[in-house]
């Protein structure tokens, strides 16, 4: 029943993608994944203050809160396409696109996309803000095999503005992901994983899927593992 020969990864894999800023869901095309996990990452949060009185007899100057930062993650990326004998923008363009501003669509100002940086339990969703990309080896016709990229995500959703995951749509924790290839349906991917077919909608709903057969190979889904369904666990 289902891909015998489709893994489901063990998020062993950082990935990138662009996600609704509202559903926190994965849209658009399918992730970037990271060839080498990030060595450390940062994240960051600053909040701003002025001071109103600067002249005054005390040690400390008053302070009045102005405003909150936004909560930033930084890390760097290596890209290495030697071995494949490629050139490797053919990988690290992908994020460059995600940096593309898409056109005013009706109500929808124009804007860069809001995308996720998705590793083990860690799931950021933000904007790509700021990226810098080094090439750092070539081949003998100058083609660039190996990139450094620093990128950075700044986040300008507060956790507490997204919509909360009751019972019954299909949320719930984050626990794999699965890379779909040609012969995948929701439902064989939900009988592999939870032994019931019928549970396809749990995935379809929890990555905003509204037509089940429109899934396309090559693109991830992420598998909750807790829902109104039973607490069956991917393996």
């Amino acid at each position: 029943m289902g891909s015998a020969t489709n893994p489901v990864e063990s998020l062993k894999k950082a990935k990138i993608f662009e996600v609704d800023p509202v559903t926190r869901r994965p849209k658009g095309d399918a992730p970037v994944t990271c060839m080498f996990n990030p060595y450390e990452y940062t994240v960051s949060k600053s909040n701003s203050f002025s001071e109103p009185n600067p002249a005054n007899s005390k040690n400390q100057p008053n302070a009045e809160f102005s405003k909150a930062g936004a909560q930033r993650l930084k890390l760097n990326l290596v890209f290495d396409s030697y071995e494949l004998g490629k050139d490797v923008r053919q990988q690290t363009d992908q994020l460059w696109k995600l940096m593309e501003v898409k056109p005013q669509t009706g109500k929808e100002k124009a804007s860069p996309p809001a995308v996720a940086f998705h590793w083990g339990t860690f799931y950021f969703v933000a904007y790509i803000t700021d990226m810098t990309q080094k090439f750092t080896l070539f081949n003998k016709d100058g083609v660039p095999v190996r990139a450094h990229v620093d990128i950075t995500f700044t986040q300008y959703i507060d956790e507490g503005d997204y919509p909360p995951q009751n019972p019954s749509s299909g949320g719930g924790e984050i626990e794999r992901t699965w890379q779909v290839i040609g012969a995948d349906r929701l439902d064989n991917i939900a009988a592999d994983l939870y032994g019931d077919p019928a549970r396809w909608r749990q995935i379809a709903q929890f990555n905003g899927i509204v037509n089940p057969l429109a899934i396309q190979p090559g693109q991830s889904l992420l598998i909750p593992f807790n829902s109104h369904q039973g607490n069956a666990r991917p393996t």
